[in-house]
């Protein structure tokens, strides 16, 4: 099993505080920005920061989707989300850039072994590629 991966950037136009406190909180703002590969979101515990637990579905693609329950951590300017469910992480990293901020989101798991490994390392990140695009898209939005 080889670590799996994919990350997106976007630049936004909101001071790095606003655009964290946006990606933290997981009561209004997160439900507005998700695509539509998002399904039964729901905050089970906290809904702003640091002790959240949601949980969604990921339908990445027709037959593949998976069940998260995600477990939030907020270190300095970066939101952590751990799949209580798997080993799958996401990262919220914002960084200066010019007058607002960079936003870089990044997925990663172990993924499956022997040729299902293979094919999963070369598709999935692009894939999901496409998912983080659109959700950091709705997020500049948001904060637009």
């Amino acid at each position: 099993m080889g670590l799996v991966s994919a990350s997106s950037s976007i630049t936004v136009s909101a001071q790095p505080q606003q655009t964290l406190e946006a990606i933290a909180d997981y009561s209004s703002i997160r439900p507005r920005i998700l695509s539509s590969h998002y399904r039964d979101y729901a905050v089970i515990e906290g809904g702003t920061g640091e002790g959240t637990v949601a949980q969604w579905t990921l339908q990445a693609t027709q037959k593949r989707s998976r069940n998260v329950r995600a477990v939030v951590t907020v270190s300095n300017s970066v939101v952590t989300e751990r799949d209580a469910n798997s080993t799958l992480v996401t990262t919220w990293t914002v960084t200066p850039a010019g007058s607002g901020s960079e936003v870089t989101q990044r997925t990663s798991w172990q993924g499956a072994g022997g040729v299902t490994g293979i094919f999963e390392g070369i598709f999935a990140p692009l894939g999901l590629k496409k998912i983080q695009a659109e959700v950091l898209e709705n997020l500049r939005r948001e904060l637009a």
